[in-house]
């Protein structure tokens, strides 16, 4: 049985009084029933026990479990307080979820980003579980003067064998939340999991499908007002003189005014990135009022400092020129084994293709929104982030005021992908709010959010594999780069599995900013990489998956180089996974078929899709997905994420791009920028996940970037024709 020292993360078992009431948050209430009736949410206890930061019981049983981490669409609102009741031997259906607010003294990392919510909880969550279970065992043996060994525990239930006797957790909650902290606990072996590993309707899902107040667009105090922003409409140019005088005096108008999100000499953190620092602001009674406003107001715009790109205002075609440009250049050397030169220069036959793909906007369908209440003393503030600890500081700088006067409390998020990583909103909130001396909240339409930025980049790769005489692999070069960053992972497959490989890596500087887009840079590079691995293995006259199960089996047994940053095995284990579940025996008359399999995150998916064509376009039949993640902590929920990366990248494969002209983007809402519709989804997914007692690994992104790969595989076996550059369709057919 393993071990943890409660050490980790000690502060976050400050003890605290007896709290009474019943955990009501945001003046709305935040309590979430795993599966209650109104009966029982009556019943709910008139005191709650602390036990430790994480949980608290009532005297009749009922546990609350806070969910530390922002709730973007990947269920961990219900998949981590599954670690907390599984240690804690708790009766689910007694389990109370509560939405914490950002805590950074009890709680740690409290961000949605990287796949890391489940993954860097793992050990945290499960101890406070633990520990919360040992006070309440040692409130028990105390309570009927036994010692605590005779003594186990049972879905919320406390029972000493010898003599038969029982309690519920409740009983004790008093007692158990003065008991001294064990310095360490044993956490369960897997095979005697309940919770963890079976599948728990999400949380939230009865206020979800019935429309209760969950998201920031939710939130509403009586005397709030609503504020929205003008920025440049291109990016290079900066606000120049604002003419009110007719928008200023339109109904409901209270003020119009220009802010600094953030001022002179102020250095961004990684998540302040915001392209228009400053802003023209609008604040009036309601939404339509003030949109109104904001079409009234005259604003001139002047050129902003110069920048490295070709005008000052970029277009896409200058970005088209660039792409061609810097891949004449030498790249910069990011690794290299063997002597690829040579191998290239004696081989007897060379494939090379080069791939892109455009910016891409996020798109959350909840817009951008944030409720802020500022004074002179203190700032609250509410609403959808991925990155509210970092806020904290950044805002506190802003307003001149310490942190531990912000109070930042998280709604659910209508989507987030990356772009709510980056909350310059929260700081306009805030200052908007200071400036107005009331409560407002920030507003952009989705014409203000397509056009702000923080973009996935535009991308360019070109590969290069060199084949003998023999028809084998001898070498394998990539050059890829971006505006204004590379996608370059040198260090993944097939680096490790061939002799002579080459990584060169190239980037170039732009005044349009861009952020994490889901699963960044893998996104564009696992389709890219992976559809080139087809055409080789087509040249080398090879099935598909078994030519990459090649390539794994030699990286496996004798690997080149010591930076691979992938588990061979594990790899291979999700291919053959998938090769099994979907019968691959290649193409059939009717259906066509691509494959492709991507690491990143730490975990490995796999991908077989099958199509057939009609009309001249795809039609989507079924897609088989093989997912190594670790331990599954709640099927369903996983199977789902699983489902959503698989959807969302067809469709921004085949469909999406942003475009620019003159520095302004073309595409300002959904009737220009095409998102995948219903009826283009893949009408069956199949997901399959292996089986092993490895600790979570992450899976929010890892299923989106191979299926890029898979479609543009099996598009190709359908029609004959490589796609090489993203969009592969925007309303026509597929047609060579």
């Amino acid at each position: 049985m393993k071990t943890i020292k409660t050490s980790i993360g000690r502060r976050s078992f400050i003890k605290k009084s007896v709290l009474a009431g019943g955990g009501v948050m945001l003046t709305f209430n935040w309590l979430t029933s795993c599966d209650m009736t109104p009966e029982q949410v009556k019943a709910l206890p008139e005191e709650w026990f602390q036990i430790n930061g994480y949980l608290k019981i009532g005297e009749n049983g009922l546990i609350t479990i806070m969910s530390p981490n922002p709730e973007i669409g990947q269920n961990i609102k219900t998949s981590m307080p599954m670690l907390v009741a599984e240690e804690l031997d708790a009766d689910w259906n007694k389990v109370i979820v509560e939405q914490a607010a950002l805590n950074t003294d009890i709680f740690k990392r409290q961000i949605a980003g990287g796949s890391n919510s489940i993954r860097q909880s793992w050990n945290s969550l499960r101890m406070a579980g633990a520990t919360a279970r040992a006070m309440l065992v040692q409130a028990a043996a105390q309570t009927w003067g036994t010692n605590a060994s005779e003594i186990i525990t049972s879905n919320g239930q406390l029972i000493h064998e010898a003599s038969g006797k029982k309690l519920d957790y409740g009983a004790v909650a008093s007692l158990a939340a003065k008991m001294e902290i064990p310095k360490e606990v044993p956490l369960k072996e897997i095979i005697d999991f309940n919770i963890i590993g079976t599948s728990r309707k999400n949380v939230d899902g009865t206020k979800i499908v019935t429309g209760e107040p969950l998201y920031g667009l939710d939130y509403s105090t009586d005397n709030m007002l609503i504020a929205m922003i003008v920025h440049p409409p291109a990016f290079g140019m900066q606000m120049k003189a604002i003419d009110d005088s007719q928008a200023a005096k339109m109904p409901g108008i209270k003020k119009v005014f220009t802010i600094k999100t953030h001022l002179e000499g102020y250095k961004l953190g990684g998540f302040d990135k915001d392209a228009f620092n400053e802003l023209a602001v609008v604040v009036g009674n309601s939404t339509w009022e003030v949109m109104k406003a904001k079409e009234a107001l005259k604003v001139t715009w002047e050129m902003g400092p110069e920048s490295e790109s070709p005008s000052g205002l970029e277009s896409s075609s200058d970005h088209q020129q660039i792409f061609e440009k810097m891949s004449q250049k030498k790249g910069q050397m990011v690794r290299k084994d063997g002597d690829p030169e040579k191998a290239f220069r004696t081989a007897a036959k060379i494939i090379e293709r080069t791939y892109t793909c455009p910016f891409l906007a996020h798109n959350t369908m909840e817009p951008m929104n944030f409720f802020a209440d500022v004074n002179t003393e203190r700032a609250l503030l509410v609403g959808p982030t991925q990155t509210p600890e970092h806020m904290e500081g950044s805002i506190a700088k802003r307003l001149g005021m310490k942190k531990e006067n912000i109070d930042i409390k998280m709604t659910r998020m209508g989507g987030g992908f990356g772009r709510r990583l980056y909350g310059h909103f929260m700081t306009e909130a805030a200052v908007i709010s200071k400036e107005m001396g009331q409560p407002i909240k920030l507003i952009y339409t989705r014409e203000d959010d397509m056009t702000q930025g923080t973009y996935r980049p535009a991308y360019h790769a070109r590969y290069r594999a060199a084949l003998d005489e023999n028809n084998k692999l001898i070498a394998f070069h990539v050059k890829a780069g971006g505006i204004p960053e590379s996608p370059l992972a040198a260090n993944r497959f097939p680096a490790g599995a061939i002799d002579n490989y080459l990584a060169e890596k190239w980037t170039y500087d732009s005044n349009i900013t861009v952020g994490a887009f889901r699963a960044p840079r893998s996104n564009f590079i696992a389709g890219a990489e992976q559809s080139f691995l087809d055409e080789v293995a087509e040249a080398m006259k090879k099935d598909p998956i078994d030519f990459r199960l090649e390539l794994l089996e030699r990286a496996k047994k004798n690997p080149v180089g010591k930076k691979n940053d992938y588990d061979p095995s594990r790899y291979a284990g999700v291919l053959q996974l998938v090769k099994e579940k979907s019968n691959w025996k290649g193409n059939n008359t009717e259906q066509y078929r691509g494959t492709a399999a991507y690491f990143c995150h730490r975990s490995y998916v796999a991908n077989v899709l099958d199509l057939e064509m009609k009309n001249g376009k795809p039609v989507v039949k079924k897609v088989y997905c093989a997912v190594d993640c670790g331990i599954v902590v709640n099927p369903d929920a996983a199977t789902n994420l699983a489902e959503g990366g698989i959807v969302d990248g067809i469709g921004h494969a085949m469909y999406s791009a942003l475009t620019f002209k003159d520095g302004v983007p073309e595409q300002n809402n959904f009737d220009k920028y095409r998102l995948i519709r219903h009826g283009e989804a893949p009408k069956e997914i199949e997901v399959h996940f292996v089986e092993n007692q490895i600790d979570p690994t992450g899976l929010g992104e890892p299923p989106y970037p191979p299926i890029m790969g898979a479609m543009a595989n099996a598009i190709y076996k359908a029609t004959g024709v490589r796609h090489y550059n993203q969009p592969f369709i925007i309303n026509k057919p597929l047609v060579g």
